[in-house]
Formats: structure tokens, C-alpha cells, sequence
């Protein structure tokens, strides 16, 4: 992988990070009730689930490749369609809602891990969206496995830091979230639309 599909990979992810999403939603609410240490059992899981289906979608990209390697700048304008579509229906989601349960009982660490793992690969649209995501970074002339390991490695730390730190700051974030209301969600949207726009087009 070059380096500057590298950098502009690094910043897509950290923006796509920290977009509203199930597991972010989960950690933030595990973060409240259990505290953030425990909540790394959460994180650990979801980050499992996603390194699984960063491999899902690049089996099928790479099936894709063998069957015809210009069929990537299909999948890239097709992804990148997909792409604006999440970014619409992310602009037009209500506002976050978080309530936490004071009273809510420890969860055993493996139980929390589980709740990660089976939050990331429970929801179909994210193979979809990895699907639709990964290929406007890969080039078809380098080692496809080499590219995997690249972006899922990168993927999966800068998802981890990114809920970690939501985990440690989670009554803050909370608060911030709701008051901000609809508008993180339009501008969270808004970077998706971008991304599916310009990404096809980037070379």
C-alpha cells in the first residue's frame, strides 16, 4: 500500500471511528455502568468481530479480483454509492438517546467481551459497509493478503483507541452526545456523503 492511500485510509478510519454506531453506543453505555476497565472486555470483543468481517469482505473482493480484476472500479463507484446512501440515512437519524441503569449489575468480563463481539457482527449492513469502504483503498497490482492485514490492523487499533477513550470519558461524552442532538448525527452524515463522493475518484 502506498503511503499516501495509507494516510488517506488512517483518516478515513478515524473519522468513520467516530461516527455513531452500535458498538460505540454499546461502549459508551458500558463505560457508565461498569467503568472503563472493565468495559475493555467490550472493546476487545468488538474489535474481534470487526477483524472478522474486514476478512469476510476481503474473501469476497478478492473472489471478485480472480473473476475479473476491473471489476473493482465497479465495486468502487458501487461502494461509493452506498456509501452517500449511509451518509443520508445518518443525517436523517434522530438524535442519540443513552439511558444507563445505575443500578445495573457487574457483568463477568466474558460476558461483556460477547456483547461486543456479537454487536459487531450481528448487523449485516456492516459486512456491507466494509465491503464498500475497503475496496476504494486496494490495488489490484499489490498482495491482496499484505493490503488485509494492513487495514485491518489500522482499522481495528485506531476502533479501539477510539472507544477506549469514549470508555474513559463516558458520562462526559454522554451528556455532550444528547446535547448536541441531531446535529453530530448531520455532521457524521455529512462526512459520509463526502467520502462516498470523493473516494471513487481518488487515485
Amino acid at each position: 500500500m502506498a503511503l499516501h492511500t495509507w494516510l488517506l485510509y488512517l483518516a478515513a478510519a478515524i473519522g468513520l471511528s467516530l461516527t455513531p454506531g452500535p458498538n460505540s453506543l454499546l461502549v459508551l453505555t458500558h463505560g457508565a455502568l461498569h467503568g472503563h476497565r472493565r468495559t475493555l472486555f467490550t472493546v476487545a470483543g468488538g474489535a474481534a468481530g470487526f477483524t472478522l468481517l474486514i476478512g469476510l469482505s476481503m474473501l469476497g473482493i478478492g473472489a471478485l479480483l480472480q473473476a475479473s480484476a476491473s471489476a473493482l472500479t465497479l465495486l468502487k463507484w458501487l461502494g461509493g454509492a452506498y456509501l452517500v446512501w449511509l451518509g443520508v440515512q445518518l443525517w436523517r437519524a434522530p438524535a442519540i438517546t443513552l439511558v444507563a441503569d445505575a443500578g445495573a449489575p457487574q457483568a463477568a468480563g466474558s460476558a461483556l467481551f460477547r456483547q461486543g463481539l456479537l454487536t459487531a457482527v450481528s448487523n449485516p449492513k456492516a459486512l456491507l459497509f466494509y465491503g464498500a469502504f475497503l475496496p476504494q483503498f486496494i490495488d489490484p497490482a499489490r498482495d491482496l493478503l499484505t493490503q488485509f492485514l494492513i487495514m485491518a490492523t489500522v482499522f481495528v487499533v485506531v476502533e479501539i483507541g477510539v472507544e477506549w477513550a469514549l470508555a474513559l470519558m463516558a458520562h462526559r461524552v454522554r451528556g455532550w452526545l444528547q446535547r448536541l442532538g441531531k446535529r453530530f448525527n448531520r455532521a457524521c452524515g455529512g462526512m459520509f456523503v463526502a467520502m462516498g463522493v470523493a473516494l471513487p475518484l481518488t487515485r
